[in-house]
């Protein structure tokens, strides 16, 4: 297998990585939006279904990026943990983008190596916004 091959099937490997665990959140976050309850659980579920809808919108650009690219975009998600109280639920959430913001690191960095502009701006504005996520989520945490 040549290298430029191997190069782009690494890339596509990383891409589905991302596009599964972006569908993973949106379900996660979606569920645990329907489930929550009280003044406290409502005002988290509203930033969740926010953040829900956020994270399904990465999964499509991902997706059509490794579309344009020649790969299959993936249709699974991770392990989606939903949580059974809100502690629980954000525990698991910060969890997820922690997760989220190393492959995203991981990406960047192979796309910078690579020279693939197009790849690294993408999760650059992605990862911006995982971290505003896990802020959110960090933040409701220590209320």
């Amino acid at each position: 297998m040549s290298q430029a091959k191997a190069t782009k099937e690494q890339l596509f490997e990383m891409l589905n990585k991302a596009i599964a665990r972006e569908i993973q959140v949106s379900i996660q976050y979606m569920w645990q939006h329907i489930q929550l309850v009280g003044f406290k659980g409502k005002i988290v579920g509203e930033d969740l279904k926010k953040i829900s809808i956020t994270e399904m919108q990465h999964a499509e650009d991902i997706a059509e990026h490794l579309f344009k690219l020649g790969g299959i975009p993936t249709t699974k998600p991770n392990n989606i943990e939903v949580g059974s109280s809100l502690k629980e639920m954000l525990e698991l959430d910060i969890k997820a983008e922690n997760e989220a913001i190393e492959l995203y690191r991981e990406i960047i960095s192979f796309s910078k190596k690579h020279d693939d502009l197009a790849t690294r701006r993408l999760f650059e504005k992605i990862l911006l916004e995982e971290m505003d996520h896990l802020q959110t989520f960090e933040n409701y945490l220590v209320d």
